[in-house]
This record gives structure tokens, sequence and C-alpha cells, in this order.
């Protein structure tokens, strides 16, 4: 009889488990709430992940006590080394696999889409992060705890430097810009300026800002030149990441892959993905951009299937069954109190 693995790739605004044998059949593959154990707790995300398990299992037809053998669990907000630890002590006792593996979720980017499994991988969603693997398994990353490590990107800082552009215009201290016309829409209100004071008063929650990034991408698309240099921020930002890495693992003069993958970077932003393309052609020649063409979740489920022992023929299986299908709704009901990041 097969083994059962479970791969799962816990963001910021989503968690994607997948369920599935070592011998190739995707028997189920649900999507929870965003993974945040630095303002949620370690025990809360973990028995909220353990519940998420249990309900694949069921959605398989299986009885909830029915062992998994092995369980990848790449997880945000889960920065280091410590957090690693904390998280796997306590998968470990709720029991979620006989086998557990946690790391962060960036390389499930990686794992997903570099074939040999080294490389950079850069995550683009509602925040950013990015890490690196040398083919000799050193590894290089960020601390990554936002503004006071110097971070800046993912959909929530478009957003919100879309929103303070558009502001900016309406008093004098910016250039004009169709963000003012753009963004007010999205939450029914007649300005930014009321948007603002909505995300002031507590209105409007600001993580909901998130919901802004995709009309600020398009107004670049359009043109607008104050929306296009915020996309082009977002594509400094992440070569600054990679040639970092690059050069801290030594592999600037080394063809390298470079993954990128998260919401930002995989739903087709021409702009962004051209302009991150060029500047990596001056900066580091030798890195190898692709956009990752699957969920990350592939690359969690890979991780599990290669703890499994399960042949290399069964993971390419499943890697491209989850490319051919659609992913599925928010589970509503999981104990989730505050509303998704997007």
């Amino acid at each position: 009889m097969p083994d059962l693995v479970v791969g799962v790739d816990g963001g910021n605004s989503k968690t994607d488990l997948i369920l599935a044998d070592t011998e190739g059949r995707l028997l189920s593959w649900v999507r929870g709430p965003g993974t945040r154990p630095h303002t949620e707790g370690m025990q809360t995300t973990t028995e909220r992940l353990a519940h998420l398990v249990r309900h694949a299992l069921a959605e398989a037809g299986l009885p909830d006590t029915t062992p998994v053998s092995a369980g990848a669990y790449f997880l945000a907000n889960v920065d280091r080394r410590a957090q690693e630890r904390l998280a796997l002590r306590q998968l470990t006792r709720l029991g979620v696999a006989r086998r557990t593996v946690v790391r962060n979720d960036t390389l499930a980017v990686l794992l997903a889409g570099a074939p040999d499994g080294w490389g950079v991988a850069v995550v683009s969603g509602a925040g950013i992060n990015a890490a690196a693997v040398h083919p000799g398994g050193r590894s290089a990353r960020f601390l990554s705890l936002g503004d006071i490590t110097g971070d800046w990107g993912g959909g929530l800082a478009v957003a919100r430097a879309g929103l303070g552009a558009a502001v900016r215009a309406g008093d004098g201290r910016g250039p004009a810009t169709r963000l003012r016309q753009n963004l007010p829409g999205h939450f029914g209100l007649d300005s930014v300026e009321l948007v603002a004071l909505a995300v002031s008063g507590g209105d409007i929650p600001v993580t909901a800002l998130h919901g802004l990034a995709p009309l600020v991408f398009a107004t670049a698309a359009d043109g607008d030149a104050v929306a296009r240099g915020i996309v082009e921020r977002l594509g400094d930002e992440i070569v600054v990441m990679v040639t970092a890495l690059l050069r801290r693992l030594r592999l600037l003069r080394t063809p390298t892959p470079v993954v990128l993958g998260g919401g930002t970077l995989q739903n087709d932003q021409v702009l962004l993905r051209d302009h991150i393309t060029a500047r990596l052609a001056t900066e580091a020649p030798m890195a190898r951009p692709r956009v990752l063409d699957v969920p990350p979740v592939a690359g969690a489920l890979r991780e599990a299937l290669l703890t499994a022992g399960a042949p290399a023929a069964v993971q390419h299986h499943l890697r491209a069954d989850i490319a051919d299908r659609k992913p599925p709704p928010l589970l509503t009901g999981t104990g989730e109190d505050s509303p998704p990041v997007g």
C-alpha cells in the first residue's frame, strides 16, 4: 500500500495543502487561512495546520486518524532556525506525520521551479522574501522582519505606495497620476483621501489595502509614469535581493536559476518581469530568471515525496497534475477570526 504525504505552502494570505501518495495520486487539495505565527502565535498556527491536514484526509474519504508518512511544511513568517525548530516540535507533538520537515515558504518556490533544487528564489506575494541554496548545499537568506530590517516589496507595499502617491498628487507634493481616479472605487469611496482616512480610523484594515495592488499594476501598464515607477521600484528591490544572495554564495559567475514566485510575480505582470530581466542582465548576467509556472505548494510536495523516498517519476507526475488543476477556494470555518490579506 502506498504511503501518504502532505505538502504545505503557508503564505501570508493563504495556506495550500496537498495530500498525495507515493504512487503519484493527488488525493486532495485544500486551502486555508494564511500562516502568521508572528501575530497569532506558533501554537495557534500549528493547530490550524493540523486541522487542515484532517480536512484534507476527510476530503479524500479517509479517517482523520489515517497515518501520514511524511509532511513538508514551508511556512511564511518562519524566518529563523529557532522558529523552524519550534514549529517542528509542535507539529510533531500534534502527530501530523511520522516524519516532518519545516522550512521557510521561500524555499518551496525554489523546489517547485529549480530542477536540481538549488538556485535563488524570490517570493513576492503580500510581502517579499528571498533565499538561495548553493549546489554544494550552503544557503543564504534574509532576516526579513519588515521595515526594521530594510525590507520593501510585495503587493501590500505596492498598494500603500500607490495610495500615498495618489494623495501626494492631490495635495501638491507629487506629480499627477491616474491612481487618484483608479484606486478609491475599490472600496466604494469617492477619493483616495477618504480611503486614507478610513484606514487611519480603522474602518478599512491596513491588510485590506493589498487589494489595490492589481490596480497599481494595471495603471502602470496603461502608461502612467507614477504607477510605473512603483512597479519598477519593486523590480529593483527584487534584483537587489537576488544579486546580494548570488554574491554571498559566490554564484555571480555561475549560471544560476532564479525562480520568481508569489502573486505579484506569477500574475503575468509583463512590465515587472521585463524590468527584472533587463536589470539582471546588467547586474548579474549569469542569472537565469524564470517565473514559476505552478503554485509553490508543488515544491513543498516535492520535499515530502523526497522524504518518503518516492521516485523522481512520481514527483514529476504530481507536479504536472498540480499545474493542470485550478486551486481550490479558501475554506471557511477554520477558526480564522481576521480576514485574509489577499
